[in-house]
């Protein structure tokens, strides 16, 4: 998780990396065959005089680069960001020449231009992006001026008002702004949220992995007890019987400490995970101390307090021990010790119908400035040294794999500071930090009512 956290979004030689030259050369074919018949209804249809030789130059300039792409490279073949920007200014600058031939700003089919953009605000870098638009820019701004004149049969130039293609010129030039950051934000923002999501599936399938390794220790630990205790008791007889013989009795000894040593490390590994029957659920209390557990050692007090709601069952709720639950409440601890002052406050209710639970530290809260985004992936990019916290890259990405997974779980989750902030600071620093409540309808996380009270039967054999 901390290598996903950390790698952010992938750089723009990855993001090139993204498209394959057979999908250029399928929309240049459509290009093409939009060029085609545009040129074969101007000239036939509506009799317009056009430099047909060189437009047909054009074109099949267009196709000839096709067809060596096609027999040169291999259909599996993606392109880097410096071959997809080639690419994409050979398709600008045709289109432009072919708009030179034809009545430059004057042709509706100018729109075009922005086609090639948007492509490359997609997938290339922010240099590559600039580099298009400026090409653009001037290539638009050129044919302005610069254009073989549009005329019908009868020879009348067919040209707009210039207060007309002024506003074409700049609506174009707009446009090519607009787009590419449009297009380069929304890319941006798809691939940042795909990155979350999927180590936030890496989280929960790191959490499942643990607790079925910890089900195979505790079926370990349970099946070889007895085989233990049998081992033990006979050598405790053999070293009765072996007082006469110092030398046999050290072996019956020696294989006695040995049995306790087995114990013993299967009590340990036992610990790393506790998938046995009888803890797949467990009382509210418990698994919010086993979720906070890894950071109790850190030099911060963590304080639980619990208890009902009023005119609520006061005996704890028992919860189903999910690990997208606990590995959800263990995230928002450890971002509540790593920015608490001296102290978390682990709150836990319920009723009849709730329960939730509340997350709170003595440090300096959530920024006002992005309390609207709190859960956003994109928060680790922090702008400012007080947003940074030691020892690591950023929060935003920690906190949305712990939303993602208790929502996942039926949870609502909420966040606010205990105070302002903002105000100056107290002697006594109760509770003034962040806050963040986790609230599960109680049907959707509580274990089958009576479960905690009947047997469970014996434990099944893990299958691998």
């Amino acid at each position: 998780m901390t290598q996903a956290t950390e790698t952010g979004l992938l750089d723009s030689d990855r993001r090139g990396g993204w498209i394959r030259l057979r999908t250029m050369i399928l929309l240049r074919w459509f290009a093409i065959a939009g060029q085609t018949a545009a040129l074969v209804v101007a000239t036939q249809v509506y009799h317009l005089q056009i430099e047909i030789g060189l437009a047909a130059l054009a074109v099949g300039v267009s196709v000839i680069g096709n067809l060596v792409a096609i027999f040169i490279f291999p259909e599996t073949k993606r392109l880097s960001e410096s071959e997809n920007l080639l690419m994409v200014l050979f398709d600008l600058m045709q289109l432009c020449f072919l708009l030179f031939l034809t009545g430059g700003l004057n042709n509706p089919f100018v729109l075009l231009v922005l086609a090639p953009v948007t492509v490359s605000a997609a997938v290339l870098g922010l240099r590559s992006i600039v580099l298009l638009n400026l090409v653009a820019g001037a290539l638009v701004t050129a044919l302005v001026s610069l254009h073989l004149p549009l005329m019908t049969a009868t020879g009348e130039v067919l040209r707009m008002p210039g207060i007309f293609l002024f506003g074409q010129w700049c609506a174009l030039m707009i446009a090519l702004v607009f787009i590419s950051i449009y297009a380069r934000r929304l890319t941006r923002e798809i691939q940042t949220m795909s990155d979350a999501v999927a180590a936030t599936q890496m989280a929960l399938d790191r959490a499942q992995k643990l607790n079925d390794l910890g089900g195979v220790v505790a079926a370990a630990a349970h099946e070889l007890g007895t085989p233990l205790a049998t081992i033990k008791l006979t050598s405790a007889e053999l070293m009765d019987e072996l007082d006469d013989r110092p030398d046999l009795r050290e072996d019956a000894a020696l294989i006695r400490a040995q049995a306790d040593r087995c114990r013993d490390i299967l009590r340990s590994m036992g610990r790393a995970g506790k998938d046995d029957l009888t803890l797949r659920q467990a009382p509210l209390g418990e698994v919010l101390r086993e979720a906070a557990e890894p950071h109790e050692d850190r030099g911060k007090t963590v304080l639980y307090e619990m208890g009902p709601a009023p005119e609520a069952d006061p005996d704890q709720p028992h919860l189903q021990r999910r690990p997208e639950v606990i590995h959800g409440l263990r995230n928002l601890v450890q971002n509540a010790v790593d920015f608490a002052a001296a102290t978390v406050w682990i709150d836990a209710e319920w009723s009849a119908s709730h329960v939730s639970v509340r997350i709170a530290d003595d440090g300096p809260g959530f920024p006002p400035h992005l309390m609207g985004r709190i859960g956003d992936p994109s928060l680790r990019r922090r702008r400012s040294a007080q947003d940074k916290r030691p020892g690591y890259e950023g929060m935003g990405l920690g906190l949305f794999i712990a939303k993602t997974l208790l929502e996942r779980s039926g949870a609502e989750l909420s966040f606010a500071n205990g105070s302002d902030p903002a105000q100056p600071e107290t002697a006594a620093r109760v509770r003034r930090g962040a806050l963040v409540e986790v609230v599960w309808p109680r049907a959707t996380i509580e274990a089958e009512p009576g479960a905690a009270r009947r047997a469970l039967g014996d434990n099944r054999p893990i299958e691998g």
